[in-house]
């Protein structure tokens, strides 16, 4: 692998599987004596993945209904 002039490299997917390093999620580099490891940061400064889509379910309902309501509906009843 090579860095590129931007200071990227691309780690494989098998790797980033094995890791559970998903997009976006925020590592650390440990110096050690014969260099460098990359490890999933402890305290993350953004929301998880998670977090965040519950915020856009969160977000996305501007219709308000009761249970009663939504289960007339998903049972095809008007």
């Amino acid at each position: 692998m090579r860095i590129t002039s931007k200071g990227q490299v691309t780690i494989p997917q098998e790797i980033r599987e094995r890791a559970g390093l998903l997009p976006n999620t925020e590592v650390e580099f440990v110096f050690e004596r014969n260099g460098v490891r990359i490890v999933k940061a402890r305290n993350s400064r953004r929301p998880t993945r998670g977090a965040l889509a519950v915020e856009a379910l969160r977000r996305a309902g501007g219709i308000r209904m009761s249970t009663d309501e939504i289960m007339a509906l998903t049972r095809g009843e008007s």
